[in-house]
């Protein structure tokens, strides 16, 4: 999956973007910590960043 593609899944599951400077930081009023991930956009995701991103996320 690419990073593209991972934040248009995220977002339409409720959670919201704060910009850093370097990562992306989304947060969601349900879950107490942001999610972290790089400015990739057409990068795909590392497998096991996928899975943990995944798992933060509440949708793994």
């Amino acid at each position: 999956m690419k990073y593209s593609e991972f934040y248009k899944l995220i977002e339409a599951h409720g959670w919201t973007i704060k910009k850093g400077k370097k990562h992306y930081k989304y947060v969601h009023p349900n879950y107490k910590y942001p999610i972290t991930a790089g400015r990739y956009q057409s990068k795909e995701i590392p497998d096991g960043t996928l899975a943990k991103m995944m798992k933060d996320a509440g949708l793994k």
